[in-house]
């Protein structure tokens, strides 16, 4: 019986698909070699080694298959980068504070529970490591960190670590801490006096029952950094809404120094079902896209994580018919200098999955407002008055803080549903005077921080 004929194959093809097996054999062969090498390694060399070996095979799947790698991949691989970065953060605090602390220096980490035995070691995106005071920070599993609730706290400055982890000293605001900061040198920054509330979040205590609720997520800029207590940005939202709409507002600043897209998912999942909120506002800056300079020289390199987590966000809003706003923080450096839009906000801005009206950029009317302050008061040109030049920072000052509220309410209003802004009404008792503080005016502010 005649056998059957072969079904040919062309050589280019055979000769491709030959390349492409001893391709992955090389990825295997390499990758092998590398997992071998590294047992007995330093700590550091041994991850060095195991997070370019996965570097790599990520992009070569990209490169054989078209296909990006798995979400577990990318996950696996930013626990790893997460863990590495907290133990070379706490190794540089060991080293500081044994050959490098003045005793003076050593005594208000004591204090401050900053020392190697008792800091907390705050992970924000996976490769941003820093210093925190477990007086004033727990440690949470998903989060890496977040306040205690009950807590009163206030900002050291001209704290400088030569050859030291990067320290966020805002500290329990304490006798014992207050002593030992005079004794090393350091400013303790009075206006910048925080509390917690039950939950462990900055602002009055929530109120799950007000008729109109929401929930700010961020960092830094949205917990209101060397701000007092009545001048976060999340608050002159809260004050601004009640203002306009009539209604009983509450709103849960979630903002955490140091906090990055992913742990903002993670902190609307905790509070989202507990509070039940009718928007959320999500606030993005430069160092959430990658180191800010990087970023404001065109490269953010925690771009694609960034992207993942806010699509994530508006999700879960859609889900459940939240309405949902990303709002870019404009940056002293643009305010004052060169704005290149195109290296900030717009890489961010292209990847959002959102429609035009759920993004708002504040930058035009930040703009307007410094110039309208700066020819008020007849200010120099090399600072604002909506940030914290006064103190060399460049977070929003209590200015920028109510002007950044009225920008989004002016926005968020409109996209709330009718029936959000005029419910049925009610016929429960008049709520009590330690309900969220909408029911109190704002105090007095004047047009520009004192420089």
């Amino acid at each position: 019986m005649p056998r059957p004929p072969r079904q040919g194959e062309f050589t280019f093809l055979r000769r491709s698909r030959r390349r492409d097996q001893r391709f992955r054999l090389a990825i295997v062969l390499a990758t092998l070699t590398l997992l071998a090498a590294s047992i007995g390694l330093h700590p550091r060399t041994r991850f060095l080694l195991l997070d370019t070996t996965s570097r790599i095979q990520r992009h070569l799947t990209r490169l054989l298959t078209g296909l990006e790698p798995s979400r577990e991949e990318i996950d696996a691989a930013r626990v790893r980068r997460r863990a590495e970065t907290q133990r070379t953060t706490h190794a540089s605090l060991s080293r500081y504070y044994n050959s490098f602390a003045s005793t003076a220096m050593r005594a208000l980490f004591d204090a401050a529970s900053m020392s190697p035995d008792t800091a907390l070691i705050g992970v924000g995106r996976a490769s941003n490591g820093f210093l925190l005071s477990a007086d004033v920070f727990d440690p949470d599993p998903l989060r890496s960190y977040r306040f205690k609730p009950n807590t009163t706290s206030i900002w050291l400055r001209q704290v400088t670590l030569h050859n030291g982890p990067f320290g966020l000293f805002l500290v329990p605001d304490t006798p014992s801490v207050r002593a030992a900061a005079t004794a090393a040198g350091a400013i303790i920054d009075e206006t910048s006096r925080q509390t917690t509330n039950s939950w462990g979040l900055r602002g009055p205590e929530p109120n799950p029952a007000a008729p109109l609720r929401g929930i700010v997520l961020g960092d830094s800029f949205m917990q209101g950094m060397f701000n007092d207590d009545l001048h976060t940005p999340p608050l002159e939202l809260e004050r601004t809404l009640a203002s306009q709409t009539g209604l009983t507002t509450s709103i849960l600043n979630t903002g955490h120094i140091g906090y990055a897209p992913e742990q903002y998912f993670r902190t609307l999942e905790e509070y989202g079902p507990r509070f039940n909120p009718h928007f959320v506002v999500t606030s993005v800056c430069p160092n959430d896209l990658g180191d800010e300079n990087q970023v404001l020289e065109g490269h953010p390199d925690d771009l694609d994580e960034a992207a993942y987590w806010l699509d994530a966000i508006a999700a879960w809003c859609r889900g459940r018919n939240v309405t949902f706003l990303v709002v870019i923080v404009p940056i002293d450096r643009q305010v004052l200098g060169i704005r290149r839009p195109g290296r900030y906000p717009d890489p961010i801005v292209d990847r959002l999955t959102a429609i035009a009206a759920h993004c708002l950029d504040p930058f035009e009317s930040f703009l307007d407002e410094h110039l309208r302050l700066r020819r008020l008061h007849n200010l120099p040109g090399g600072s604002s008055p909506l940030y914290n030049a006064a103190i060399h920072d460049n977070h929003f000052s209590p200015v920028g803080s109510r002007l950044w509220a009225e920008t989004v309410a002016r926005r968020l209003i409109p996209l709330l549903p009718a029936d959000t802004l005029n419910p049925p009404q009610r016929t429960d008792p008049a709520p009590s005077a330690t309900e969220p503080s909408s029911h109190h005016p704002a105090p007095p502010l004047p047009d520009a921080r004192s420089t």
